[in-house]
């Protein structure tokens, strides 16, 4: 029975994330899942439903089983999250209680107590049907004994998260049996999968919150573990004098700039010297705008990586540098004095700034000849300078709807990822793909999502000219697609005849009415996305083309190989097509593209 159900959900979870389940998953299912069903027969709760590997909403992320039933006391839904471990010994990580390291060749791992927690916190956040009282967890270590675990308890417990070994398995059978009664608990499972979902809240709207209250997200496993990484990186410094370098590494949507606004928020309540710096001037100016609105002091957290060419050594204790793919490799420019055009690169400049220097990135979103922020290259200049490296990944997916899918499909289509395109078909989270007839057909079917209080931007490859702003003060209409005309977004900093500044793009009311670009797009999010595909991205007999011909990109007209040049139109398209949290639609300029599409995504 074992191998069959192990079987069912390879077969299950392939199909919906369009992933495979690695070997270990596949042994976890095979020899944690009969202990769990052993124990619940025992403790008389046989009628009990169990949801094996149910998917956060909004997210990828899977929870290893939800017991749903009735309560015995109140007679309500009660719920209970069990977070399965086959661990034989585990200890605290570095004397840091909140992380713990096991047995394996990776780094540390978030206490499975807090994992447990932050999941319970998460689906009473985002399941309309559960409530907080409906729903407790608990982390079973089936497999060790207290001393094996010592460590581990020194983190106390919490109603939404318990501790239990092998040892103790009769305290968790009388846990059990005080959450959920002998009865049945279908209608509960039942509800806990029709109830509605909350959408996902948004980075740009609950910035000043999360910097002043960290009230507003939930961080779960990697992104947690990224956050304690660096809480822990902070106190090592403050307690021993060292310093460490901490890259977080993920793709769209994995939780970076949560993460970032959590640590900055925290830092800055507890007296800690931090500032908030990326290479995106529309980013940085909407934090400023969103994140400190009504404080100046909050909007001198936020700066840029060319703002440290004369910072002093360790001067903060820390350094948040969000979006780092986009690190170039000098800070100098036509407007730097002469003095400091040293050819210091600006990554030791950024290294230096602080004690703790924290870098987030995503590789496939280097979009720009002078960008060269990877992980490899922050590692290697860390490294050679004497510094402790500390590297999280994020393998989670919280934009795009949670769709790991839509994010795979993604990576396929532009070659980003082996094997090459692949059907689209529908979504168990919903998440919406489409291909417009035209650019006029995208218009119509995203502008109704504004009347309903949601968010919609149309965006695309840098295939037209860009005009300055004429002399009445109005934009050229410099994307002509057939008998539909529309501009570029405001290259300007202030408003023009209706349309925000060009940092404002992705954020502010009127964005809509032109069209964006990838660098007023980049690190933003919005609800529903249309991407138009210009004449620089083809496909022929299913191959794709990159043609730097067509694009107008300045930078991309730079000496370079054709290599490297379709290499950085891949990512470009990339960050466009991850920008739409619900759905994204499509339109491509060239007819056999279109057509190729077509063939990919089924009809709406």
């Amino acid at each position: 029975m074992e191998r069959y159900l192990a079987t069912r959900l390879y077969e299950h979870i392939t199909w919906t994330t369009g992933s495979a389940p690695g070997p270990a998953e596949v042994r976890s299912w095979e020899r944690s899942l009969p202990v769990l069903v052993k124990d619940l027969m025992d403790a008389g709760l046989g009628k009990v439903e169990v949801t094996v590997e149910y998917g956060l909403p909004l997210s990828s992320k899977r929870v290893d089983a939800v017991l749903s039933g009735v309560h015995p006391k109140t007679g309500e839904d009660s719920h209970v999250v069990v977070e399965l471990k086959q661990w034989s010994k585990a200890k605290a990580w570095d004397e840091d209680p909140t992380l713990v390291q096991v047995d394996a060749p990776y780094g540390p791992l978030l206490h499975p107590v807090l994992q447990v927690r932050d999941y319970c916190e998460y689906i009473g956040g985002f399941v309309s049907s559960v409530q907080e009282q409906q729903i407790r967890g608990a982390a079973y270590l089936h497999n060790a004994d207290d001393e094996s675990v010592a460590d581990l308890f020194e983190l106390p417990g919490t109603p939404h998260g318990e501790l239990f070994t092998r040892q103790r398995r009769g305290e968790f059978l009388d846990f059990l049996r005080s959450l959920l009664a002998p009865k049945s608990g279908a209608p509960a499972a039942d509800r806990l999968h029709s109830g509605r979902w909350s959408p996902s809240r948004q980075l740009m709207k609950v910035a000043a919150d999360e910097v002043k209250s960290r009230e507003q997200f939930v961080l779960l496993d990697e992104q947690h573990t990224a956050y304690r990484t660096v809480m822990h990186a902070v106190e090592r410094a403050h307690a021993s004098d060292i310093k460490t370098v901490v890259i977080i590494s993920g793709g769209p949507g994995s939780g970076k700039s949560v993460i970032a606004l959590s640590l900055l928020g925290e830092l800055y309540r507890n007296g800690t010297t931090a500032l908030h710096a990326t290479g995106s001037r529309s980013f940085t100016q909407t934090m400023r705008k969103v994140a400190g609105k009504g404080s100046t002091r909050v909007q001198k957290l936020f700066a840029y990586f060319n703002s440290f060419m004369e910072a002093q050594r360790n001067g903060f204790d820390v350094l948040i540098c969000d979006e780092a793919h986009r690190i170039r490799e000098t800070s100098a420019n036509r407007y730097t004095k002469a003095r400091l055009r040293t050819g210091r690169p600006q990554i030791d400049e950024l290294v230096s700034a602080a004690r703790v220097p924290v870098f987030l990135l995503d590789e496939h979103q280097v979009v720009r000849p002078q960008e060269m922020g990877t992980v490899q290259a922050i590692r290697a200049h860390a490294e050679s300078k004497g510094l402790k490296v500390e590297h999280v990944s994020l393998d989670g997916q919280f934009r795009c709807g949670g769709s790991e899918k839509y994010e795979r499909w993604v990576l396929r289509l532009l070659g980003l990822e082996a094997g090459g395109p692949i059907p689209w078909s529908a979504d168990e989270d919903m998440f919406r793909l489409a291909v417009a007839d035209s650019p006029a057909e995208m218009e119509e079917r995203l502008r109704p999502a504004l009347a309903e209080g949601e968010s919609a931007r149309i965006s695309a490859g840098f295939c037209w000219p860009w005009s300055k702003v004429r002399s009445d003060g109005t934009l050229e209409k410099d994307v002509r697609i057939g008998d539909w005309h529309r501009p570029w977004n405001n290259k300007a900093d202030r408003e023009v005849g209706g349309a925000p500044p060009s940092a404002l793009w992705a954020t502010a009311e009127g964005g809509f009415d032109q069209v964006g670009c990838v660098y007023t797009a980049q690190g933003f999010e919005y609800d529903w996305s249309g991407v138009i595909l210009g004449p620089d991205l083809l496909f022929r007999d299913g191959r794709l083309i990159v043609d730097r011909k067509a694009n107008k990109d300045p930078d991309l007209r730079k000496s370079m190989t054709d290599e490297e040049a379709g290499a950085l139109v891949r990512n470009i398209y990339k960050v466009l097509l991850t920008r739409g949290m619900k759905g994204t639609i499509l339109y491509s300029t060239d007819a056999e593209t279109q057509e190729f599409l077509r063939g990919l995504i089924p009809a709406a």
